[in-house]
């Protein structure tokens, strides 16, 4: 029985040969980070398919980031290790709904999280990533209508930053962060009282959060409401030694990695995605190996998608 080393021997071997590189968002499995030549979140993540010197990307994230790095790369052949590997919040919103809400906001200027389909990216004026949400709602003249799908927790932390009040947001949530609750949270601080608290704005918490942050309430005191990015270089940054991480764990492994010397603990052990731990460091091999899975997005979609996502990465 193959060793992880022995694998990830082979992995490398088979990169050289295909001219490949491998694409690990920070929720994977630490195993797969580690064999990954770039390690980031959904923005880096985009940024890094649009400027890559490869004839085969193998994207170890969900279906949306392979699609997204398609579309960006329309002359690599981008391959995601188990097609099932899908998204909770991506699924909230069809690109029939999204026209039907158009059609009710015939003015309104649609931003669209990444975490999509390439339908509805194909329906959208901006894509936003957790990291730049607040900059591209920002970028909208003040008096358009905004439309901000799919998750609802990351609308209302952009609504409460830009002060917007003429943004519809769309009921949508991913199962892993909004399960994030103010008392889950407050036991871990309790346990950990000396941490810093860093919180995903995509956690079901946010919004409760926000609130209670302005009647003072202790649970919130210094909290830092971050992308996955966003938490990765504060933490390399901050003085303190110890965070408190409200995100899915798998971004737990490469905090560690980066700052030997602190400790994260996560608010809930349990907050973690199951598609995203679907890709494994044998599928990684067996990706390279078989050609699977190839993604592809129809190219009418990819060139109305592909307006959005530019957009979106070139917006800091």
């Amino acid at each position: 029985m193959n060793t992880t080393k022995d694998i990830a021997a082979e992995i490398l071997e088979l990169k050289k040969k295909r001219n490949a590189v491998i694409l690990a968002h920070s929720y994977q499995r630490p195993e797969v980070q580690d064999i990954a030549d770039f390690v980031g979140d959904s923005l880096g993540l985009a940024r890094k398919s649009n400027n890559l010197d490869a004839d085969v990307i193998v994207f170890c994230g969900v279906h949306f980031m392979a699609e997204t790095a398609a579309i960006l790369a329309p002359t690599k052949r981008v391959l995601l290790p188990d097609i099932d590997a899908g998204c909770s919040l991506a699924a909230t919103i069809s690109a029939s709904e999204m026209r039907q809400w158009k059609s009710e906001h015939p003015d309104a200027v649609v931003v669209s999280y990444v975490n999509t389909s390439a339908e509805v990216k194909a329906l959208t004026d901006y894509c936003c990533t957790s990291s730049n949400a607040v900059s591209v709602v920002n970028a909208i003249p003040a008096d358009k209508e905004v439309l901000f799908c799919p998750d609802m927790f990351l609308g209302q932390h952009v609504k409460q930053q830009t002060g917007r009040t003429n943004m519809h947001i769309w009921a949508g949530e991913c199962h892993v962060h909004a399960g994030l609750k103010p008392a889950v949270i407050q036991k871990k601080l309790d346990e950990h009282s000396e941490a810093e608290f860093l919180m995903h704005p995509e956690c079901g918490c946010t919004s409760d959060l926000l609130y209670l942050r302005g009647t003072g309430e202790a649970c919130t005191t210094g909290a830092k409401v971050l992308s996955t990015e966003g938490m990765v270089n504060y933490a390399k940054k901050s003085s303190s030694s110890g965070f408190v991480i409200a995100t899915e764990t798998g971004i737990l492994h490469r905090l560690k990695q980066m700052n030997p010397g602190k400790n994260f603990w996560a608010v809930n052990d349990l907050a973690v995605c199951r598609f995203m731990k679907m890709i494994t460091i044998e599928k990684v091999l067996r990706s390279l190996k078989e050609d699977m899975y190839h993604i592809t997005v129809p190219p009418a979609v990819a060139e109305r998608a592909s307006q959005a996502i530019q957009r979106m990465v070139e917006i800091g």
